[in-house]
């Protein structure tokens, strides 16, 4: 019997050393094959968006003024095919904007269709900043263009080494703003100066100002909330959490006719309030509080808030709110960002909608990435414009010019079937500055952002000294200024702390921290309690009287 185990006991062992290499090898396998197919995923959605953007590479006949034109000259030069391949159908909008659509001339005869679900669309899509897509949009009236060179470069980014996973391993769960991070994970702006950069397509804005249709409106109204996710495509750093009662103010009021502040008003949990007002006819406050989760493979940035936004001649009033943005590959990869969700944008005159759908992101999907659809509606639902394009490139809007039902979908429900003209573009993405992959991928507005400005308040993120030095590339620095500033601002919590405790032990009461330059209100819209701007900053500032500020830097 023992001779019989120690016989079995070295068969065990020899077979299962060979197990174990046969274990490894279809491990090995499995990853090598995952990656294939990874990379012809990448090449099916690469080389299907080349597909759908060939013929607008190869269009040369100029934007026509109305459909009639543009149709016939397609007719004439045999650009419209038989009807079986002029027509493209998509799912409908049922509890999300995804819908069919047929493009059509205005006599809702087929012709052939560039637009696609996917947002990659081609033909003759006129650029709004060259021709006025909407007839009531007007724009007339003289631009104004920027009065001060502002610079075009910052340092290059350092090349630092950093253990990863030393630091990430015990943040699993926690609150992302509650985790000491090393600058080496930042990028030299705060959230303050990330919240301005909302603005960076504010000229979508000026036009909606003077579109005298509230639909018209509606469709840039969506743009621009779209176009402020497309300077996250390849912005994975963090930017600082702001101090306590920490400022940012952007002033192009001489250059593009609108002023912006940010106060950082709460630090558990963080919220920043903000305000614009622009001389273009627009004015717009949010203010947004960011829950955030690390997850190990991926942290997830949930902005909470309503984003406010009304128009002076008017009176319309668009509430929407931000989707949910997540950052993959935290531990092992290449780090990569991915918006998804919905928003419904609401004009609380007129009670007009827009609903908006971020498609999140697969490798195994054949449709194009960081997909947006929409359709914009009037009061009573009924839909009027198909938006499409994706939020890191453009969106176009397509005008409904008949709607039918359509047959049952995969899950019984009955669809619907838009004719559609042809899509004209609201928003493209600006392109990157030169040497922008060493330039933290920086737009050429966030270059502007931490540009020292004379005049500004004491409490700038401007003037916040361990962004100041990790932008002129001294990090071992700016690490120690990081520490010294968040200690100082534990001690001014702790001080707090010690003083509500003796008002409760006297039988008063505790005030706490008041912010500078906004104050709590009830909105009458939303029901909702937050921080709205009181006013006095842009007043101190031409008065450069700064003594009602904390030195917190």
């Amino acid at each position: 019997m023992i001779n019989a185990c120690r016989d079995f006991l070295d068969l065990a062992e020899t077979h299962s050393r060979r197990w174990q290499r046969a274990l490894q090898y279809e491990r090995e396998q499995r990853i090598h094959l995952e990656e294939t197919i990874e990379q012809l995923a990448k090449q099916h959605n690469s080389l299907e968006r080349a597909w759908r953007e060939a013929p607008t590479l190869s269009a040369n006949t100029p934007s026509a003024p109305t459909t009639e034109k543009v149709g016939s000259e397609r007719l004439q030069k045999g650009e419209a095919s038989d009807e079986d391949e002029d027509t493209e159908y998509f799912d409908a909008m049922e509890e999300s904007p995804a819908f069919i659509t047929v493009t059509a001339t205005e006599n809702t005869q087929h012709r052939h269709s560039q637009s696609n679900l996917s947002g990659a669309s081609g033909g003759q899509t006129n650029d709004w900043n060259q021709e006025n897509e909407y007839p009531s949009c007007n724009d007339s009236g003289k631009e104004l263009q920027p009065l001060r060179r502002r610079r075009s470069h910052i340092p290059d980014k350092p090349n630092y080494s950093l253990n990863l996973w030393s630091i990430m391993k015990n943040c699993i769960g926690k609150e992302l703003s509650k985790i000491p991070m090393p600058v080496n994970f930042n990028e030299p702006l705060s959230m303050l100066q990330r919240l301005t950069e909302d603005l960076e397509y504010h000229e979508l804005l000026d036009k909606a100002a003077r579109c005298e249709s509230s639909l018209e409106q509606l469709c840039l109204v969506a743009a621009f909330s779209v176009s402020s996710y497309s300077t996250t495509v390849h912005r994975t750093a963090k930017p600082f959490n702001p101090l306590l009662g920490e400022t940012y103010e952007l002033d192009r009021l001489e250059d593009f006719g609108y002023r912006s502040l940010c106060e950082q008003v709460s630090h558990h949990p963080p919220a920043a309030s903000h305000h614009v007002i622009s001389q273009r006819g627009w004015t717009l406050w949010q203010e947004i509080t960011i829950a955030s989760k690390f997850r190990g493979k991926y942290l997830s940035i949930m902005p909470l808030g309503a984003i406010h936004l009304q128009f002076h001649s008017s009176g319309n009033h668009y509430v929407w709110r931000k989707v949910t943005s997540t950052v993959h590959n935290i531990i092992v990869g290449k780090l990569w960002i991915d918006q998804s969700g919905d928003i419904e944008i609401v004009n609380h005159r007129t009670k007009e909608t827009c609903q908006l759908k971020f498609s999140p992101y697969s490798y195994f999907s054949r449709e194009v990435p960081r997909k947006v659809t929409g359709v914009v509606s009037d009061s009573g639902g009924q839909a009027h414009y198909i938006l499409s394009g994706t939020w890191d490139d453009k969106i176009e809007s397509s005008k409904i010019v008949q709607s039918s039902k359509g047959g049952s979908g995969s899950e019984g429900k009955q669809k619907t079937v838009y004719q559609t003209l042809s899509p004209k573009l609201l928003w493209k993405k600006y392109p990157l500055p030169d040497n922008a992959e060493n330039m933290y991928f920086f737009s050429s507005l966030a270059l502007t952002l931490n540009e020292p400005e004379d005049g500004v308040g004491l409490t700038d993120s401007r003037l916040r000294p361990d962004q100041r030095l990790m932008e002129a590339g001294r990090w071992d620095e700016a690490n120690s200024e990081k520490q010294r500033l968040e200690e100082k601002q534990r001690a001014v919590r702790r001080r707090r702390e010690a003083e509500a405790t003796d008002a409760l032990d006297d039988g008063r009461e505790y005030e706490g921290f008041q912010p500078q330059w906004f104050h709590k209100r009830t909105n009458a819209i939303t029901g909702e309690t937050n921080f709205v701007y009181k006013g006095g900053y842009w007043e101190a500032k031409d008065s450069q009287d700064w003594n009602m500020c904390t030195e917190i830097f």
